[in-house]
């Protein structure tokens, strides 16, 4: 039995605690919080035993084999060190960290630690994108001339997540003084990750982000509303193909929209998640000429949660880990700085055309 503890009390955290509990083998023996009235309530609703406000004191537990890191992402680095140095596997939320020295810092803690250590890019559970990796990685459609991939959002526009002008779950996201990085940081690192997982390195970008006004002052209480809602990359993959890649809190209309179009110089393929998880849209041989489309179904893949955990259990890391996740950072650095600097900045030690693991 696998004994695990979760940080953070959020919503994402919620997520983690459905997921670990469904599988068999694990138990998610203790929370911790800042706020003890919120992981009591978490530890309670999702059958907890233990909630801490001292994380210290949780990880000093011998009978905890592994921490879920769902805390804020200006947090992960301070509290993903002490749980490996405290020996502990850990699964950490996306984006690994808000820079890249300090992604790069936890892989090397981690590698150094021996502990199983993986980054929730939770859209790589898509059958469909591992499918479609398989299939380039195969030459299936050739060289790989052009990528197209994007993240839509709409919530704020869409109260389906409920008010994000009224609740801290969502402003905080808004607010670089709380630790965000805005759409590139939160959900742009996913659609880096989605494009460059088929494809290989991202070597050169290209990047322009915008914070629209939102509310007179663009404040609210103690969060300035400061950081980017959308993001347009211009980018170039070690196999010199080019992309496009965008990322928009505005997208009326879509809820999380992943979309991705690979383009080679035999064939094609591409993913909508919004249509299916588990669909690849593929365009080879004859059908190239006639420009049409068929619709293959990809086999099932295993949870990140679930990979996870058998990664502890083997002793072998599974991906993405914390070195994944420290690549994307300098690739969303870089981002930042092509923004300020509004000119195209190439990416040092990124070189591989496709991101096998060793």
């Amino acid at each position: 039995m696998i004994r695990l503890a979760i940080i953070g009390a959020g919503g994402m955290a919620g997520q983690h605690a459905k997921q670990f509990r469904a599988l068999e083998g694990v138990e998610v023996v203790a929370a911790c919080d800042l706020d003890g009235d919120r992981v009591r309530a978490f530890a309670a609703e999702h059958g907890i035993p233990a909630a801490y406000t001292d994380l210290e004191a949780m990880l000093a537990r011998d009978d905890i084999d592994a921490v879920s890191n769902a805390t804020p992402d200006g947090v992960h680095k301070a509290t993903s060190l002490l749980a490996i140095a405290c020996g502990k596997h850990i699964l950490c939320e996306k984006p690994l960290a808000t820079n890249a020295a300090d992604a790069e810092a936890m892989a090397v803690a981690a590698r150094e630690a021996g502990v199983i250590n993986m980054v929730n890019l939770s859209y790589r559970d898509a059958p469909a994108i591992q499918h479609a990796r398989e299939l380039i990685a195969s030459g299936a459609i050739g060289r790989v001339m052009h990528v197209d991939a994007s993240y839509l959002q709409s919530w704020l526009v869409s109260h389906a997540w409920g008010r994000w002008d009224r609740d801290s779950q969502w402003l905080w996201r808004l607010s670089e003084g709380h630790g965000s990085k805005g759409v590139l940081g939160d959900v742009g690192v996913h659609i880096l990750d989605f494009a460059s997982f088929p494809v290989g390195d991202i070597t050169t970008v290209n990047c322009q982000l915008k914070c629209f006004d939102k509310v007179p002052g663009n404040r609210i209480g103690d969060y300035v509303l400061d950081a980017n809602d959308s993001a347009l990359m211009r980018v170039e993959f070690a196999g010199g193909a080019l992309g496009t890649i965008q990322a928009t809190r505005w997208a009326t209309g879509h809820h999380n929209s992943l979309k991705l179009s690979v383009y080679g110089d035999e064939g094609a393929v591409s993913v909508v998640l919004d249509d299916a998880r588990d669909r690849v849209l593929t365009c080879f041989g004859d059908d190239v000429h006639e420009a049409r489309w068929t619709s293959v179904e990809a086999p099932a893949t295993p949870s990140i949660y679930r990979r996870f955990v058998d990664g502890i259990e083997s002793g072998v890391n599974d991906q993405p880990d914390f070195a994944r996740g420290a690549a994307l950072q300098r690739v969303l650095d870089a981002c930042f700085a092509s923004d300020a600097e509004d000119r195209s900045l190439a990416l040092a030690g990124a070189e591989r055309p496709l991101d096998l693991p060793a």
